[in-house]
């Protein structure tokens, strides 16, 4: 049995598109506790612990499951990391720090069976975002707010957000939000799914 520890749209989709067998359970894990215990640590481990403190939240509550816990982060091509949008305000000021340079799109899964990491992946994808207008922006905002509030980046792939991108280097599964050509791989390890 697959547990899903997170109420993302995203991910829900990915696992489900993939064939996957699991159920879904939000973590509701204090993210920004771990955030700010970790302050300054790199961006690849800080997606990394988050994943886990997902994965062994839910796996707490059922320890005969394999539990997937996965978070993302953007690293700004400056090394700041941007979080998910709390107004838009702050989604338009996201944006055009964003607006015409690249970031990295990090993403972790971490998959926990009885109360224990037993698997982990970070991947990172770099997207480069085209020089946007202010009028693009409150167009897009427009459009795209407040669906994309629990986006990191302020965009949806998968939506209108590919207009924000001049290119995408990496899993475009990566900029999703999960990396889940490995996810799948170890799944089949288990025989979650077939070989």
């Amino acid at each position: 049995m697959l547990i899903l520890a997170s109420q993302s749209a995203s991910r829900t989709a990915m696992l489900s598109a993939a064939g996957v067998p699991f159920t879904a359970e939000p973590a509701y894990a204090d993210e920004a506790a771990l955030k700010a215990a970790m302050a300054g640590a790199r961006p690849r481990d800080l997606a990394d612990a988050l994943a886990e403190l997902k994965a062994l939240k839910v796996s707490a509550r059922h320890p005969g499951a394999l539990v997937l816990g996965s978070d993302s982060l953007a690293v700004l091509d400056d090394g700041s990391v941007l979080d998910k949008p709390e107004s838009r305000d702050e989604a338009r000021d996201h944006l055009r720090r964003m607006s015409g340079r690249h970031h990295d799109l990090v993403s972790a899964a971490v998959i926990a069976e009885g109360g224990r990491p037993v698997w982990r992946v970070v991947d990172a994808a770099r997207i480069v975002v085209r020089p946007l207008s202010d009028l693009f922006i409150e167009t897009y905002l427009d459009a795209e707010w407040p669906a994309i509030a629990g986006c990191v980046g302020c965009y949806r792939i998968e939506g209108p957000g590919v207009q924000l991108f001049a290119k995408v280097s990496g899993s475009q599964f990566t900029v999703l939000g999960m990396p889940l050509l490995p996810v799948l791989d170890y799944l089949r390890t288990r025989e979650v799914l077939p070989t």
